[in-house]
């Protein structure tokens, strides 16, 4: 039978830092003055008291590793533990949020996803709202962590083919997991600093600045203002959109930079991917607006760079409602979604090297089938790609579209309508922020739904942030009997 202890302590110890962490919407609030405090005063100590108590109660079975079942076992139950305490705040606070909503809010949070079922941001205590953003930060921080030095491991989607760079990059600079996690950590605070600092020039307040900073950088898209991104029009969209970007790159990239390899972003092919792909759509989006709506060309081109952006990071943020820009621009909103960013970053979605596998995958089996006594070999970044990651990437295409299709379908027989059920699927799945039509679109939320069709997309975070065999592989008899 499985010891589950080393993962109760694992959680335990994760939920207890998660208590520790709302002192500082806690010290915010108290500045504030609303009597709100308290709110964080009693979700904290529930917290970290929770938290410590699993921890000490599965200390005496903590070991120097962990099996591959409580790999993944921990990576799932982390990332449903932390939401259940994690909505303690949306459940006891000025939100007065039912259980379903609060944990709706914490999931997306901790997924960021960035759906949210809240309205009335504007007049929210700061704290609250600042929450709402450290959720997002911490998610971001989490999912890099995770895509780095578990999914490799764990061979999920094709992502083993990152292995050697996880734990062997570029001339054995960083040789250990626990290295690159810690540079990683630097550098992902040191970019939220200069994205707060790049609001504050441009004219945002310091909480403003403070808190966008924590959803940019980690793709989440929360924000203070039921409008979105729409409060900060003009230069506050070009830097959004560049911090965005650099959000969506492998952070393992960075690594290498800052260790001596000034080439490492260029020679990613992930990079030069998700980069061209982003040029091509903002070039598409632009000449599209020019011809709807013939106004200022750098209007259209800062509205289409800023949406696209947000959109294909996973970000969720909008400056405006795309859904007035006309049928096409709805339905390449919805596509691009489900493209998603670079593996090892902390954007979402299908992401761009699983793309470039399946094209070297196809190329070689037209070549095969072109000239049949010639060997083609599926190559990427220069390398051969073997069977085994060409297996689990087109098992991860697969498993996505068929998973689609299925919350598809039971989102509709909840009552929403298809671009409502088949948009909501994907921006859960794909962990995108919002959907189309008049319901979950750009100008509204979630906060309409029922129940049950919120609990149908707060599994789909989960299995849209944690690539969905990690999750998948926990309902085979044949894992637990391991």
């Amino acid at each position: 039978m499985m010891d589950l202890r080393p993962v109760g302590y694992v959680v335990g110890l994760l939920v207890g830092v998660m208590g520790l962490a709302m002192t500082v919407p806690l010290l915010v609030d108290l500045a504030e003055d609303r009597g709100h405090v308290f709110v964080f005063v009693e979700a904290g100590l529930i917290t970290t008291a929770a938290g410590g108590l699993m921890a000490l109660a599965c200390a005496n079975g903590v070991k120097q590793g962990l099996t591959i079942q409580q790999t993944f076992l921990l990576t799932t139950g982390v990332w449903v533990m932390l939401p259940i305490f994690g909505a303690l705040p949306f459940m006891l606070g000025a939100t007065q949020s039912s259980f379903t909503n609060a944990v709706f809010e914490a999931m997306s949070g901790l997924t960021t996803t960035g759906a949210t079922v809240l309205t009335g941001l504007d007049d929210l205590p700061k704290g609250l709202l600042l929450w709402r953003g450290i959720l997002q930060w911490l998610g971001g921080i989490g999912i890099i962590i995770v895509a780095m030095v578990f999914l490799p491991e764990l061979k999920v989607g094709g992502m083993q083919i990152f292995k050697s760079e996880a734990f062997d990059t570029f001339g054995k600079i960083l040789p250990r997991a626990g290295q690159i996690a810690t540079q990683i950590s630097v550098i992902y605070l040191w970019l939220t600093v200069a994205c707060v600092l790049s609001y504050l020039a441009l004219g945002m307040n310091t909480f403003d600045a403070t808190v966008h900073a924590l959803t940019t950088i980690s793709t989440g898209g929360f924000a203070n203002y039921d409008a979105s991104f729409g409060r900060f029009t003009g230069a506050p969209e070009y830097v959004a959109s560049l911090f965005m970007i650099l959000a969506a790159l492998p952070f393992v990239r960075y690594v290498q930079l800052i260790n001596g390899n000034p080439l490492a972003l260029h020679r990613d092919p992930q990079v030069r991917g998700f980069v061209m792909t982003i040029g091509v759509l903002v070039l598409v989006m632009v000449l599209t607006l020019q011809h709807v709506f013939p106004h200022d060309v750098e209007q259209s081109f800062r509205e289409a760079l800023f949406n696209i952006t947000s959109i294909i990071s996973g970000t969720g943020y909008a400056s405006v409602d795309y859904m007035t820009w006309g049928p096409f621009a709805v339905a390449l909103f919805f596509f691009i979604g489900l493209i998603g960013g670079c593996a090892g970053s902390t954007a979402c979605s299908i992401k761009i090297f699983r793309y470039q596998l399946l094209f070297a995958s196809i190329r070689a089996q037209l070549g095969r089938i072109r000239s049949p006594h010639a060997i083609f070999t599926p190559r990427y970044d220069g390398r051969p790609v073997g069977p085994d990651v060409l297996s689990s990437v087109m098992s991860f295409f697969m498993f996505f579209v068929v998973t689609l299709g299925l919350i598809s379908v039971a989102l509709s027989m909840t009552g929403l309508d298809f671009v409502t059920s088949v948009s909501g699927a994907g921006a859960a799945l794909a962990n995108i922020g919002p959907g189309l039509g008049d319901i979950i679109g750009p100008a509204g939320n979630f906060s309409t739904l029922n129940d049950t069709a919120k609990w149908i997309l707060v599994f789909a975070m989960l299995l849209g942030r944690l690539e969905l065999m990690v999750v998948y592989v926990l309902f085979t008899i044949s894992f637990w009997r391991a």
